[in-house]
Protein backbone atom coordinates (compact mmCIF):
# COMPACT_ATOMS: atom_id res chain seq x y z
CA UNK A 1 0.00 0.00 0.00
CA UNK A 2 1.70 3.34 -0.90
CA UNK A 3 1.71 6.64 0.98
CA UNK A 4 -1.33 8.44 -0.64
CA UNK A 5 -3.47 5.56 -0.60
CA UNK A 6 -2.77 4.68 3.61
CA UNK A 7 -3.47 8.58 4.26
CA UNK A 8 -6.71 8.57 2.21
CA UNK A 9 -8.38 5.52 4.23
CA UNK A 10 -6.60 7.08 7.34
CA UNK A 11 -8.61 10.45 6.80
CA UNK A 12 -11.28 8.66 5.69
CA UNK A 13 -11.88 6.71 8.99
CA UNK A 14 -11.42 10.06 10.75
CA UNK A 15 -14.97 10.68 10.32
CA UNK A 16 -16.20 8.54 12.60
CA UNK A 17 -16.25 7.30 16.25
CA UNK A 18 -14.59 4.42 16.71
CA UNK A 19 -14.36 1.66 19.23
CA UNK A 20 -10.80 1.51 21.82
CA UNK A 21 -9.84 -1.63 19.83
CA UNK A 22 -10.46 -0.14 16.72
CA UNK A 23 -8.24 2.84 17.70
CA UNK A 24 -5.90 0.93 18.73
CA UNK A 25 -5.39 -0.81 15.55
CA UNK A 26 -5.18 2.30 13.79
CA UNK A 27 -2.46 3.65 15.88
CA UNK A 28 -0.14 0.60 15.44
CA UNK A 29 -1.05 0.38 11.54
CA UNK A 30 0.35 4.08 11.58
CA UNK A 31 3.43 3.74 13.89
CA UNK A 32 4.40 0.33 11.53
CA UNK A 33 3.50 2.29 8.41
CA UNK A 34 5.93 5.33 9.97
CA UNK A 35 8.91 2.83 10.67
CA UNK A 36 8.77 0.09 8.14
CA UNK A 37 7.41 2.81 4.77
CA UNK A 38 4.55 -0.63 4.37
CA UNK A 39 2.19 -2.81 6.32
CA UNK A 40 1.97 -6.30 6.91
CA UNK A 41 -0.53 -7.97 4.36
CA UNK A 42 -2.78 -8.95 7.18
CA UNK A 43 -2.91 -5.67 8.11
CA UNK A 44 -3.81 -4.18 4.63
CA UNK A 45 -6.26 -6.61 4.56
CA UNK A 46 -7.76 -5.91 7.82
CA UNK A 47 -7.75 -1.86 7.04
CA UNK A 48 -9.29 -1.91 3.67
CA UNK A 49 -11.76 -3.98 5.10
CA UNK A 50 -12.55 -1.81 8.45
CA UNK A 51 -12.78 1.11 6.14
CA UNK A 52 -15.32 -0.34 3.82
CA UNK A 53 -17.41 -1.52 6.51
CA UNK A 54 -16.97 1.86 7.85
CA UNK A 55 -17.88 3.63 5.05
CA UNK A 56 -21.30 2.32 4.82
CA UNK A 57 -22.49 4.08 7.85
CA UNK A 58 -23.02 7.49 8.55
CA UNK A 59 -20.28 9.85 9.71
CA UNK A 60 -20.65 10.76 13.19
CA UNK A 61 -17.65 12.46 14.93
CA UNK A 62 -18.15 15.62 13.33
CA UNK A 63 -21.92 15.82 13.49
CA UNK A 64 -22.17 19.68 12.94
CA UNK A 65 -20.58 19.49 9.90
CA UNK A 66 -22.27 16.41 8.47
CA UNK A 67 -26.07 17.31 9.92
CA UNK A 68 -28.54 18.83 8.22
CA UNK A 69 -30.84 21.76 9.86
CA UNK A 70 -33.86 20.32 10.37
CA UNK A 71 -36.83 21.38 8.99
CA UNK A 72 -40.84 21.30 9.79
CA UNK A 73 -42.87 19.30 7.26
CA UNK A 74 -45.54 21.48 5.68
CA UNK A 75 -49.14 20.56 5.34
CA UNK A 76 -49.75 19.26 2.38
CA UNK A 77 -52.72 20.63 0.05
CA UNK A 78 -55.90 18.83 -0.80
CA UNK A 79 -56.60 19.23 -4.24
CA UNK A 80 -59.63 20.15 -4.46
CA UNK A 81 -62.35 18.75 -7.93
CA UNK A 82 -63.50 21.14 -10.13
CA UNK A 83 -66.43 20.04 -12.23
CA UNK A 84 -64.17 20.18 -15.43
CA UNK A 85 -61.86 17.73 -13.62
CA UNK A 86 -64.31 14.93 -12.81
CA UNK A 87 -65.39 12.27 -16.10
CA UNK A 88 -69.42 11.82 -16.04
CA UNK A 89 -69.93 9.17 -17.54
CA UNK A 90 -73.39 8.83 -18.93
Amino acid sequence: MNRERFEWIMSGLNQYKLTQDEDLFLKTALEDFDNNRALTERQEVTLESFYKEKSRLKPNKNSDYFSFAETIPQKSKVQRLRAQDVLIES
